[in-house]
């Protein structure tokens, strides 16, 4: 009996050390896996806090535009300002208006992911998982054109790396496999936020590159105003380019006059 009491006496702790290791343990699991579930509502929050500064820096810089526009104007004597000077102002308050509009999209994005993650359970796939399935999706549908022999017949242009679009793609997944967190449980909002931008890129690209390279049924993400209006305007000075190369030739098409004969549509 004395041995056994011994026993106890001197190894009575190792139970409640166990208790408490196993407690810490398990609130350090439940921690984690909050803090992974809550990541985009975090990433949103930081992407809230960088357009906030971007938008005191773009405020101040109207101020400085608009202090230099009225130093230009005292020491002129003119009430024109340079043309620099104004030219600035006006980019600086572009600047403005643009970082207005990325707050208050980023605030939209905070409201949105907090309302996700209320309704988020433990059954519904964590944040960095949904960028993995995506990432690996779009690179599932480019290795189809790498082992499928019909694929790769029919649209050669997918695997050329010579071709710009295919290029530009290749590229895109270059950044994105290095963007790519290898510890799921250890993302940080900052490490999330530039996977995102980089998935989000990815696809873009490749379905660029489907739709250079004529796959049928092929998608593309919205673009935003931005990237349409100068998709508009690269496009309106192709057609201006091509126009002006042809117009010279379309001139000398044109016959001449003949002398003695009334225009047309005009009765003598």
């Amino acid at each position: 009996m004395e041995p056994i009491l011994l026993i106890v006496a001197s190894w009575w702790w190792v139970a409640p050390a166990a208790a408490g290791a196993g407690a810490a343990t398990y609130a350090g699991l439940t921690t984690r896996t909050r803090r992974a579930r809550r990541l985009e509502l975090d990433a949103a929050r930081a992407e809230e806090s960088q357009a906030y500064r971007d938008l005191v820096a773009a405020k101040a810089r109207v101020r400085t535009a608009h202090a230099d526009m009225l130093t230009a104007k005292s020491r002129g004597g003119s009430p024109f300002p340079p043309a620099d000077v104004r030219r600035e102002l006006q980019a600086a308050k572009q600047d403005e208006r643009t970082a207005s509009l990325a707050l208050r999209a980023s605030r939209t994005r905070v409201r949105a992911g907090y309302e996700q993650y209320r309704a988020s359970s433990s059954q519904d796939p964590l944040p960095i998982d949904r960028l993995y399935a995506a990432h690996d999706a779009v690179n599932t549908r480019w290795l189809a054109y790498e082992t499928d022999v019909d694929k790769a017949l029919a649209y050669p242009q997918m695997t050329d790396s010579r071709h710009p679009a295919t290029v530009v793609f290749l590229r895109a997944q270059r950044e994105a496999l290095a963007k790519r967190p290898t510890l799921r449980d250890r993302v940080t909002p900052h490490q999330y936020l530039e996977y995102r931008v980089a998935v989000r890129h990815l696809e873009a690209t490749f379905d660029d590159a489907e739709r250079a390279a004529g796959v049928p049924g092929a998608t593309r993400a919205p673009a935003s105003p931005g990237a349409a209006t100068a998709a508009g305007l690269t496009a309106a000075a192709a057609v201006l380019a091509e126009i002006a190369d042809r117009l010279p030739a379309l001139i000398a098409r044109i016959p001449p006059p003949r002398t003695g004969e009334p225009p047309a549509g005009r009765v003598p």
